[in-house]
């Protein structure tokens, strides 16, 4: 079966999901294509208190109301699908999904986002699920009355140990600076929680368990002293690598796997844009990504309305 479109976007988090709203809402025929659960990793998240406009509001929730505001427009959802073939060299775009479905456009944005950065050490691969987590939201409920590690330093990781403080008995982070990469007020919110803890300049070098995890190795990153810690469970928030493998042969990437892209955001092929967490930034954020997807999509249909 194949469908033609005006633009199709590849990804269905915040800033594949804000193009969606845009280019339908332009009167484009709209197409996203998602390979998971829309709303991308911004679903993860147990309480988005900086969304402006919007108080305390879970992050599935946040990603619901986008899809609903995109599809009212009249943009296409398509889930739970991957792409087996990406053909967006030529003037028409050709991409075909694992269900056999082939797509057609003029123009593809690339709202590809990242995954969980993980820390490649012993154990890690093993006690994935078995005690070793990568989303609060999902697992916090399962660590009650438990004594758990957060691993990282910037504003997620704070932000969810603090989060996960309703379920266990303690949390303490693991970060390998000697300051934390976060907000002011995440650091202080993390800081004056009495069941926060905090080990610095240090990484865990080591997972262990029977069939689930009940120890870690933490290395002194400073001094080179390697300690056991005994532990219920780990949750591992050190950043995201972008997830560009499908289209590393077709556009230009940086070293780090981001997509380039031009002050119209559109990378070196013509009428393939990108935006968000796949494309070179200071800040990753859901606003940011969001700010990303609206240009995208604006610049994309100025392309098409110029052809």
């Amino acid at each position: 079966m194949k469908e033609i479109f005006d633009i199709i976007i590849i990804g269905g988090g915040p800033a594949g999901l804000t193009a969606g709203i845009y280019s339908a809402r332009a009167k484009k025929k709209t197409l996203i294509l998602n390979e998971g659960t829309v709303g991308g990793q911004m679903v993860l998240s147990y309480e988005i208190a900086n969304y402006p406009g919007v108080q305390n509001i879970g992050g599935y929730q946040l990603g619901s109301i986008m899809k609903k505001q995109a599809k009212s427009f009249g943009c296409v959802i398509k889930s739970n699908n991957t792409i087996s073939k990406l053909d967006i060299s030529n003037k028409i775009k050709t991409i075909q999904t694992s269900d056999g479905n082939i797509y057609e456009a003029k123009s593809v944005i690339l709202a590809l986002g990242g995954k969980a950065r993980t820390l490649n050490v012993e154990g890690e691969n093993e006690f994935k699920g078995k005690g070793i987590s990568f989303c609060a939201t999902c697992d916090g409920d399962f660590f009650q009355d438990k004594d758990i590690i957060v691993v990282g330093g910037g504003n997620s990781a704070l932000e969810e140990a603090v989060s996960l403080t309703q379920y266990a008995s303690s949390v303490t982070i693991v970060h390998e600076f000697d300051h934390f990469q976060a907000s002011d007020i995440a650091i202080k919110e993390a800081k004056e929680n009495k069941k926060i803890s905090f080990i610095m300049e240090s990484t865990i070098s080591g997972f262990f368990g029977d069939s689930q995890l009940n120890k870690v190795n933490i290395k002194n990153l400073k001094t080179g002293e390697i300690y056991e810690k005994n532990i219920d469970g780990v949750f591992i928030f050190i950043g995201y690598v972008p997830n560009t493998d499908i289209c590393k042969d077709k556009v230009d990437l940086l070293e780090t796997g981001e997509i380039i892209v031009d002050e119209k955001f559109q990378t070196n092929l013509k009428g393939i844009f990108a935006g968000g967490d796949s494309i070179p930034k200071r800040f990753k954020q859901i606003t940011t990504a969001v700010a990303d997807g609206t240009n995208a999509a604006l610049f994309a249909t100025e392309f098409l309305n110029s052809l």
